[in-house]
């Protein structure tokens, strides 16, 4: 019983540096665009295969 004198205020921190990391990446704009991405793979922009000669 007394490993969870050690358990609980471990997860009970390692909860709240996730909570922080998930805060931090709402602050820093990192989900700005999530449609973007699903109609930039859609294009051939920027496509890595040489062009037709």
């Amino acid at each position: 019983m007394n490993v969870l004198a050690y358990l609980i205020p471990v997860s009970l921190i390692l909860g709240l540096v996730g909570l922080a990391a998930f805060w931090w990446t709402l602050k820093s704009d990192q989900y700005d665009d999530p449609e973007g991405d699903s109609h930039r793979i859609l294009t051939d922009d920027w496509d890595d295969a040489p062009p037709p000669s």
